[in-house]
């Protein structure tokens, strides 16, 4: 059981810690037919044709950035007021990669002949919906997604940013989206695969085959390691609110309220032989302690710190998520 948020000191000393090889296995748990159930459901679940590109910080006022979603080259950048645009990254006149141009008073000026792309579209090229939640953005492409589209993104639940510290990692992966989304509702492997981050892991309550939209989550116990001996222990709950995103909560401990959102965005069309997918992972934190104002103020420095735990995480992650596709994409034997 995580320590009550109310308690004066966020770390516990554990008594007798317990050799990685002596730990409770959790293969009988984890059972594929779960996992996988998990995933359907997962994928049954309207995203409105909304993909996440990046970190809100990724585009600033003066420089367009390149993006590439399931096989379709973006540019983003801000107009005038500072609000996001998104569109196809071929100019429309012979095809400059518009990621090398240039922003002037919030229009994009082709730097191959000067051809201007107004943020309200021009002849031959026209902006898709884009929206920055302050956080992440996101790209609504319709002829990818081929669901109902939705006027904005369906954003998961997230402590105020007056009272928080954001961060987002990016990483690439040769593998689907659904082996992104497979990792993360397989809170099991974490005390196995990543001893040096998660220890005395359980899972509490996980979902059935037939799970409602209210019992669809696993809920876990475990403690981050800090030394072998001293942790922090943290109630979370995994949930799949889209067919590309986990969010994990924690909701009982240290850190209360905070929020990991995993999106996997397809930079390959589907059914690529040799797929790509994005990792896109915003660890948004918070806390209750009185000094937490300070590491607000110490933002820019707990920043890399923050995106450098994501990256070593999913380093172990992502050759997870390689190897699931690897499995899935052999033939049969006969």
């Amino acid at each position: 059981m995580a320590r009550s948020p109310g308690r004066p000191f966020p770390l516990t000393l554990r008594r007798q810690p317990v050799a990685w090889e002596r730990q409770q296995p959790t293969w009988r748990d984890a059972g594929p037919a779960v996992i996988a159930s998990a995933l359907e459901r997962a994928r049954s679940r309207p995203s409105g044709n909304w993909f996440v590109v990046g970190a809100s910080k990724d585009v600033r006022a003066a420089t367009p950035v390149g993006r590439t979603v399931a096989g379709r080259e973006l540019v983003l950048w801000r107009d005038e007021n500072g609000d996001l645009v998104a569109g196809p990254g071929a100019c429309p006149h012979l095809g400059a990669p518009l990621k090398d141009s240039s922003v002037r008073c919030g229009v994009l000026v082709c730097h191959w002949h000067g051809m201007k792309l107004n943020p309200k579209g021009v002849a031959g090229w026209q902006p898709w919906p884009a929206h920055d939640d302050g956080v992440l953005l996101w790209v609504r492409l319709d002829s990818v997604g081929a669901e109902q589209p939705l006027d904005r993104p369906a954003i998961p639940m997230r402590p105020s940013p007056s009272q928080s510290v954001s961060a987002v990692y990016t990483g690439v992966g040769r593998c689907e989206p659904a082996d992104i989304v497979a990792n993360r509702l397989d809170p099991w492997h974490g005390a196995w695969f990543h001893p040096y981050s998660f220890v005395d892991l359980q899972v509490t309550a996980a979902p059935e085959a037939n799970s409602g939209p209210d019992d669809d989550q696993f809920v876990v116990d475990v403690s981050f390691r800090l030394t072998t001996r001293l942790v922090v222990p943290v109630r979370a709950v995994f949930t799949a609110p889209g067919p590309r995103t986990v969010v994990m909560r924690i909701t009982d401990g240290e850190g209360r309220h905070s929020v990991v959102e995993t999106h996997a965005t397809p930079l390959t069309p589907q059914g690529h032989t040799r797929p790509r997918t994005a990792v896109v992972e915003a660890v948004i934190a918070t806390s209750h302690r009185p000094g937490f104002t300070i590491a607000r103020h110490a933002a820019p420095l707990l920043r890399p710190l923050m995106r450098a735990a994501a990256g070593r995480l999913w380093a172990d992650d992502l050759a997870y998520a390689e190897r699931l596709w690897q499995l899935r994409s052999r033939p049969p034997v006969r």
